[in-house]
């Protein structure tokens, strides 16, 4: 006899619930009706953001249950349960008889009781229908007149608030992040690594407070108004909620259910609750009075259910419990996996924080040191796939040496086949190995099959991996938007003369494009600009809305929102006029200034709206933009040569300022420094730059493929003493050929390195010309320096552009109030934060 299953919400862990029994229910033993309050079909909520970045409902939306036996309801809510009966109430009064029924009816946002959170233009952030919502509200926003950038205020800077910082970001206006914790996402990462990821956030032009709350929201001249607890008020055009959520368990309260001390209907470790005929799973389920946040959970439980409902002794286990999470905000990796926070008796953390290098890898490891509890990882997150399967194991190397930038590299060969790779669907790495045996030998095969990265996604490196492991060949698209590398968009631009994204996303993408292509477009056809014919400023048009943070301002962001100016000085020579230029502009605007190690002076402490004006006396001054902001060539540092030193054989002065005047601007996949020494000597180091050049008594050698900064590298020996022009041809040949075939943010010496044949390969290209390429690579270089055109220039004689660099739109003279400075050394300088320690604990501490 069919018995009667009644589902109450069709969100993701419903949905899971419906399939898992119906794979299973092979006697057919249930009927399920499935009533679902939304009007929609059940979609996937943890790509919720993905449907700002172009993804659409179809795209998201999980599969239909193709079968009789389940009966699926959109839009009908469930008001009230009769347990005595065995009854359901829809809202259109029809009552459902049940012979078993689950709860599935998931959460609601947290709206803190805010003054004024009710006005228009307050949204919250959970539903496709929210989005819409929001969608709409930024577009009428930056389709309002007048100068400056729309904004909008996110309520809560935990997982989900950066989440709707992303989306908002995506949308076009510039997110101002309020969190009440003293730290960003206080659940998953701890002080260090909650410090690294302000700093990280706050560069991608998303301002950030902790440690405050919205007190109240105000209406003023038809935008809003968020009033901190600490007097600040933050002009918006919207103000979004993401805040946290609260278990939607009011339907079982009202039918006498218990429920937990933080909400959440109480559910046993078979996830029933005190009514043998009443189950509830996911974020509604308080599973022995705790409710979890995530879909990985959600799924355990919904497996468990079903296993119960035809006759199976399954139960919950702590391992099943995976709270787990990785976020990546506009370049941003932020992961937290086991126990984060080190609360098991005994646990020692292991850290590496570097914030130079921008990373923060900790690791919660045993008191023995012998077995994994947890971690976190900011700014890097690529050995998280590797190293979460591992929670609970035996660690495979010593603790800093898995984290260490240098140390022991995880790869799937470490993980057993008992490993856990997809901790949201409960996958094994054996269970892909024999998935990859059966015929599926590419990442949507295997997630077709696995059901493995499915859902948050943070598996998918791991599966790329596997794949390898097992001899299968990975594509090496350069996002899901593109079924193409970096240097393979670069051709079809260049062969295809395209001009702008919107018509290469058209004719060779999918969907709106993302974080990651869409800057790597806007790089290509800034490089070919002057090859197409597709030139024109960075900030025209559509151009401006596909940058990098730094480049949407033409400067780099500073920690405490402030930006730096940095002109161009071409080989360090600068005239006493220019000086003084700097000087003076320095003086008058208050800003901090410093030589770098590239022998230019940066000014630090502009405000967006002051880098006009102080451009403006920059460049009436004589000089441009040194390009500091963006991914293209920074500086040719050079010593005095033959001109003053008694060891110089050569004008190194001379040809560095050549080669900084012909290569500025020119766009690539990462920044490009360059030396010049005139002599052996090495005065300006140039054998540690991506193209270094030293004299000799008849010439040049010219080197190749060398970097500071993180992973330092000297450069190898290209050709020696070779003239000048000769010299100048093969540098064009050698950048023109790395700014067309390297990866996307991939500098030269890991490009040479990866480079099949390496240094002798590049040298039978460049030096030999064995593909025939060379002088298509100096005519384009030819066309980039015939086409180049300052920047800052460009903006200031634009009154569009201008209009951009404001702190407020409707108060544009206002200088922001957050940012304050006081003197140190008798110079500005940003006031102090509370300071970090940076270090490695020994383990045992």
């Amino acid at each position: 006899m069919t018995r009667e299953l009644v589902v109450v919400g069709h969100g993701m862990v419903g949905h899971r619930l419906v399939s898992a029994l119906r794979d299973r229910d092979t006697a057919g033993t249930w009927h399920v009706t499935v009533l679902g309050e939304e009007d929609r079909p059940a979609y996937d909520r943890v790509a919720l953001s993905s449907y700002v970045d172009g993804r659409t409902e179809d795209d998201l939306a999980l599969d239909d249950h193709d079968d009789p036996r389940v009966d699926v309801r959109r839009g009908t809510p469930v008001v009230a349960i009769d347990r005595e009966a065995r009854q359901v109430r829809t809202g259109s009064g029809e009552l459902i008889g049940y012979d078993a029924l689950v709860l599935a009816t998931g959460s609601v946002p947290f709206v803190p009781p805010v003054p004024g959170r009710d006005l228009p233009g307050c949204f919250v952030y959970r539903t496709l229908d929210d989005l819409d919502a929001i969608t709409a509200a930024a577009e009428a926003a930056m389709e309002r007149p007048g100068p400056g950038r729309r904004s909008a205020v996110v309520v809560g800077g935990g997982l989900l608030g950066l989440e709707a910082a992303r989306a908002i970001r995506l949308l076009g206006l510039s997110p101002q992040v309020v969190e009440i914790a003293p730290r960003l996402m206080p659940v998953q990462v701890d002080e260090g690594g909650g410090a690294l990821l302000r700093t990280l956030v706050e560069r991608q032009d998303i301002a950030v407070r902790c440690g405050v709350s919205v007190a109240g929201i105000v209406a003023d001249r038809g935008r809003l108004v968020a009033q901190l607890s600490d007097g600040i008020e933050l002009d918006a055009d919207l103000v979004v909620f993401s805040a946290g959520i609260r278990a939607a368990d009011g339907l079982a309260r009202a039918a006498g259910l218990a429920v937990g001390e933080r909400g959440g209907v109480l559910v046993d470790d078979r996830c029933r609750t005190a009514d043998e005929h009443v189950w509830a799973v996911g974020e509604c389920a308080a599973l022995e009075g705790r409710t979890y946040g995530l879909v990985a959970p959600g799924y355990a439980m919904a497996e468990v259910v079903a296993d119960r409902l035809l006759g199976g002794d399954a139960r919950m286990s702590s391992a099943e419990l995976d709270m787990s999470t990785q976020l990546k905000l506009l370049g941003v990796d932020v992961a937290s996996f086991g126990d984060a926070h080190a609360t098991t008796e005994g646990a020692l953390p292991v850290v590496i924080n570097d914030p130079v290098a921008g990373t923060y890898a900790k690791l919660v490891v045993s008191d023995d040191a012998s077995t994994l509890l947890g971690g976190v990882l900011v700014g890097d997150a690529s050995r998280y796939a590797a190293l979460r399967p591992l929670v609970g194991s035996a660690l495979p190397a010593d603790p800093v040496a898995l984290i260490a930038p240098d140390g022991v590299e995880l790869g799937a060969d470490a993980l057993p086949d008992s490993a856990q790779v997809c901790s949201c669907n409960a996958v094994t790495k054996g269970a892909l190995r024999e998935a990859i045996a059966e015929g599926a030998h590419d990442v949507p095969a295997l997630k077709a099959c696995t059901r493995a990265g499915t859902s948050c996604g943070s598996c998918v490196p791991l599966l790329k991996t596997i794949l390898v492991q097992e001899g299968v060949e990975v594509s090496t698209a350069l996002c899901e938007h593109f079924a193409f590398s970096r240097a393979e968009l670069f051709e079809i631009v260049a062969g295809a003369g395209i001009a702008t994204f919107s018509e290469l996303i058209e004719t060779h993408g999918t969907g709106r494009g993302c974080d990651v292509c869409k800057p790597v477009v806007a790089s290509i056809l800034a490089s070919l600009g002057g090859i197409n014919g597709t030139g024109g400023h960075i900030l025209a048009g559509e151009q401006a809305s596909l940058q990098d943070t730094n480049d949407r301002f033409l400067a780099n962001m500073q920690r405490d929102g402030t930006y730096s100016v940095v002109p161009r000085v071409p080989g360090g020579e600068i005239t006493p006029d220019g000086l003084i230029a700097i000087g003076e502009v320095a003086r008058d605007f208050g800003l901090y200034t410093k030589i770098t190690g590239g022998q230019r002076i940066d000014l630090f402490g502009a405000r967006v709206e002051q880098l006009p004006a102080i451009w403006r006396r920059l460049v009436d001054a004589g000089f441009e933009s040194g390009h500091a902001y963006g991914k293209a060539l920074r500086t040719v540092k050079s010593c005095v040569g033959s001109t003053w030193c008694r060891y110089g054989q050569q004008d190194s002065v001379g040809l560095a300022v050549a080669l900084e005047l012909r290569y500025r601007g020119l766009r690539s996949p990462h920044k490009i420094k360059s030396g010049v020494s005139g002599c052996a000597r090495e005065c300006a180091e140039a054998r540690s730059k991506d193209f270094g050049i030293i004299a000799t008594e008849t010439g040049w050698n010219l080197y190749v493929g060398g970097n500071g900064g993180f992973t330092p590298r000297h450069a190898d020996l290209l050709v020696s003493d070779v003239d000048t022009d000769t010299l100048v041809r093969l540098v064009d040949r050698f950048l023109m050929f790395y700014v067309r075939t390297a990866d996307r943010l991939q500098r030269t010496a890991s490009w040479i390195e990866a480079m099949d044949g390496g240094l002798d390969h590049l040298r039978a290209v460049i030096v030999d010309d064995s593909l025939g390429i060379c002088a298509d690579l100096e005519a384009a270089m030819a066309a980039h320096v015939a086409s180049y055109a300052d920047e800052w220039a460009g903006v200031l004689a634009d009154e569009d552009k201008l209009a951009r660099f404001v702190s407020f739109v409707n108060a544009p003279d206002t200088p922001d109030p957050t940012i304050s400075f006081v003197t140190e050394r008798g110079q500005p300088v940003p006031a102090p934060r509370t300071p970090v320690l940076i270090g490695i604990p020994e383990v045992g501490s």
